[in-house]
């Protein structure tokens, strides 16, 4: 997604996942890593996009409706 191969660490999803969880012996399978990771990373890229689209249409503010201009551009990605 945007050009790059990049993405979240496992170690940092499962330091900020570890720092929500109320009981410290919460184990979290490389799997669900994976997964989050990849969930923070669809999410920050619509992030970019929102703002993009804000900057486009000329606002100072990211609004929900920039973010459903770019949410099927993001369902194109897979």
């Amino acid at each position: 997604m945007e050009g790059t191969s990049g993405g979240f660490r496992k170690e940092l999803v499962g330091k900020l996942l570890q720092l929500h969880f109320k009981d410290d012996k919460t184990k979290v399978s490389g799997d669900a890593l994976r997964l989050v990771a990849e969930l923070l990373k669809i999410f920050a890229v619509a992030a970019i996009r929102s703002v993009r689209q804000a900057q486009a249409e000329d606002l100072a503010l990211v609004d929900v409706d920039q973010l459903e201009k770019v949410l099927p551009q993001l369902l194109l990605d897979f």
